[in-house]
């Protein structure tokens, strides 16, 4: 009997199917049996079911006679399951590498639960991976207790599907639930598997990314088709299914308020026969509502007690008003943002004749991308070391819709943004803030920069006009004239800003705050992460992060990476971080490839990755810290050193300008990371001259030293010599053993 069953619907995905099952395939756990249930896909998917099946006994391919949908496909692969769990994965899905091990292994720490829900990661359609909330709020619980959805109704803020758990079979079957026909069928069933679990544990780690599809109206398959009044009819059984379960009433008002708030938000979008829609509505709530139920307050209060209510006519009427008032709205729009344009200056000259607040900060990171980098670093140490300092971020509309809760922030334009931008007393940021701010006597603002200097910059990039197109100098530099301090990580680029930005900016040669994490980093920490992207323990992961290049306009992958992924094996992982400004990289999918692009630290990756390839990224300057092996991928150097000119001959092979192996071809990457040369004495000794000259004030207490200096006005904290520094933790330290026969972090097979 196998320990996991993994279920997998099949209809309308021949070109996702084989990577799905791969994902599974190619799992280091291996106690499984993969169940495809098809019914007669007219795209194939059902003959590459077969396929698979032939070359593999792991997998059982199951051909149901007639059209089932989405449900009875689930349902049927269910029935012929013999696994301890049931595992439901989606086609269009694949299983991150390792998942089936912690699955298995959460499983067997929790004592075998009822339920096991786990993360995942969502990519949409032509996108890049993104955590999910679901992720996120698994973390913040932590996943160590096994519970009840009665001892944790937040649970219910995962997402209800049936991908993201694992199920005891003999649970499954005892139980009366079942899966509902539609798109959205298995959501009930994971709202009724967790409300009657009598043990939950959870995983806080991805386990699945979830690939959005592009919608076809065209490929909606009929069986799959139902109206919104089927849903509410769906919810209604549900509950009546519930009703007779011990440990319903535990849960029956929580579980009652998310249908709710889900079925009022289905009822913006039905068009057609909306009467019936709110009959039904009104009924599921007659019915399964709860004694004492109160429904939350504000208009949504107001639109769902006539929801509730049946009252159809006055739900129209208010529909009606809200939408003349939307009209009214947008009439006037264009004229209140001219009339905004003329009045925030006035409003913020206005602001400028208040006092300054002496307790409020302004940070800003990569022209308002998010909270990151140096100044990041500097606020959190600011909250720990000087917490009557206010900090608030200034933020796109973009990036202020994903931050975090808690973060105080503005959108630029705002009246807000012009009053802080008027009173705050410190001013952080990696690049310059606009023009239109103007330097009060006695604001203080520090450039923390975002970058170790190899490539030319500020007024030195006059003579590359790749580098230089559409830049005015002049504004550069009365942005520059603003800037009070200026923080170093290393003399050179204390000389190089020096050169750039001429100006009378004082140069606080501090070490870069983002730095201090890679200095410090624990085993544990190393550990956290990997598994997190992931990396199984013993597996080699070599991050590649290239680097932009200003006279071209879209990523372009120097390394042909499918075929360095085929040559370094299995026990070889590549995570590929393509530069912020490109949204999308448009790498190939392996199981050997992993795109970082969207991840939100580098920081991170740098702890993940026991080396780093890449060309001129400043990357390199900042993982040298952890004295891991770089390797120079270098096929354009010298186009790249012409037309963008840089401060330093890189592939010189001089102690301190080099910092290891260089490449120029894909065979020569592959053969430095199969003969041993990527790590070898001599690029060892290079790569101790290197860091030894870039990394020479980054002892891990740069942000202490900019906010005891910046906000609490004392003296610079003295640097801890190279010599005297502890040794950084490398991944392989990161874990107690690695498997037998896998590679160790310098590529050899461990004992």
């Amino acid at each position: 009997m196998p320990r996991l069953s993994v279920v997998v619907p099949v209809r309308r995905v021949r070109g996702s199917l084989r990577e799905c099952l791969n994902s599974v395939l190619s799992q280091s756990f291996a106690d499984f049996e993969i169940i495809g249930v098809a019914d007669g896909s007219p795209d194939g998917s059902g003959q590459l079911l077969d396929e698979i099946a032939a070359g593999d006994p792991r997998v059982c391919a199951v051909h149901l006679a007639e059209p089932a949908g989405s449900d009875g496909r689930r349902t049927a692969g269910a029935e012929r399951a013999k696994g301890d769990y049931l595992l439901f994965l989606e086609a269009t899905h694949i299983l991150l590498p390792g998942a089936l091990q912690r699955i298995a292994d959460r499983l067997g720490a929790a004592q075998d639960p009822d339920l096991l829900l786990f993360g995942h990661v969502r990519t949409p359609f032509r996108g890049t991976p993104q955590p999910s909330r679901s992720l996120q709020l698994l973390r913040e619980m932590g996943g160590t207790e096994v519970c009840t959805l009665a001892d944790r109704p937040e649970l219910l803020g995962v997402a209800a599907v049936s991908w993201n758990r694992a199920v005891r079979r003999e649970f499954h079957e005892a139980g009366q639930l079942s899966f509902a026909p539609g798109q959205y069928g298995d959501h009930t069933y994971a709202l009724g598997t967790l409300a009657t679990a009598g043990t939950v544990a959870a995983l806080p780690v991805p386990c699945v990314e979830h690939r959005q599809q592009r919608y076809v109206p065209e490929l909606a398959e009929p069986e799959d088709t139902v109206r919104p009044v089927d849903v509410v009819e769906q919810f209604g059984e549900l509950f009546g299914t519930l009703r007779g379960e011990p440990r319903f009433d535990a849960v029956h008002a929580p579980l009652f308020d998310l249908v709710s708030k889900e079925l009022l938000e289905t009822y913006a979008t039905v068009t057609r026969r909306r009467r019936a829609y709110v009959r039904a509505v009104a009924a599921f709530h007659r019915d399964h509502r709860p004694r004492e139920y109160r429904a939350p307050g504000g208009l949504a209060a107001l639109r769902l007690r006539l929801l509730a209510g049946g009252r159809t006519a006055r739900l129209h009427a208010l529909d009606g008003a809200l939408a003349t008032r939307r009209g009214l709205l947008a009439v006037p729009q264009a004229l209140r943002k001219r009339l905004a344009r003329r009045l925030s200056p006035l409003h913020y000259r206005l602001q400028r004749l208040l006092p300054l607040d002496r307790r409020l900060a302004v940070y800003s990171a990569y022209w308002n991308r998010g909270v990151s980098c140096n100044p990041a670093a500097i606020q959190r140490k600011a909250a720990e070391l000087a917490p009557h300092v206010r900090g608030v971020w200034v933020v796109s509309q973009k990036a202020a819709a994903e931050l975090p809760p808690g973060i105080d922030h503005v959108v630029p334009g705002t009246r807000r943004y012009w009053a802080v931008m008027a009173r705050a007393t410190y001013f952080f940021s990696n690049v310059n803030f606009p023009n239109q701010v103007v330097k009060r006597r006695g604001q203080t603002h520090v450039m923390t920069h975002h970058g170790t200097p190899l490539k030319v910059m500020g007024v030195g990039q006059h003579w590359y006009p790749a580098a230089a197109q559409g830049m005015n100098f002049k504004d550069l530099l009365r942005r520059v004239d603003r800037w009070d301090l200026s923080l170093s990580s290393n003399p050179h680029s204390t000389e190089c800003w020096a050169s750039a930005y001429p100006s009378a900016v004082r140069h606080l040669e501090t070490g870069y705050p983002r730095n201090d994490v890679l200095v410090g980093a624990d085993p544990e920490r190393i550990r956290a992460v990997r598994e997190e992207l992931s990396i199984r323990p013993g597996q080699r992961a070599i991050l590649y992060a290239p680097t932009f290049r200003d006279y071209e306009r879209t990523f372009t992958c120097r390394l042909d990476l499918e075929r360095v992924a085929e040559a370094l094996g299995k026990d070889t992982v590549l995570l590929v971080r393509a530069h912020y400004f490109h949204d999308d990289s448009g790498l190939a999918m392996h199981p050997g490839i992993i795109d970082v692009s969207g991840h939100p630290s580098a920081e991170e990756l740098y702890l993940a990755a026991d080396a780093l390839v890449t060309d001129y990224s400043s990357a390199m300057f900042d993982y040298a810290n952890l004295d891991r092996p770089v390797v120079v991928h270098a096929p354009d150097w010298e186009t790249y050193r012409a037309v963008r000119g840089v401060c330093f001959d890189l592939l010189s092979g001089a102690a301190g300008d080099t910092p290891g192996a260089v490449t120029r071809t894909t065979d020569e990457l592959i053969r430095v990371f199969t003969d041993g040369t990527w790590d070898n004495e001599a690029n060892r000794e290079l790569r101790a001259a290197f860091r030894s000259r870039f990394c020479a004030f980054d002892d891990g207490r740069a942000a202490e030293r900019v906010v005891r200096h910046v906000l609490l006005g004392e003296e610079l904290l003295p640097v801890t010599p190279p010599a005297q520094r502890h040794r950084p933790a490398v991944p392989r330290q990161a874990h107690d053993t690695a498997p037998e026969g896998t590679l160790s972090a310098a590529g050899r097979p461990s004992p």
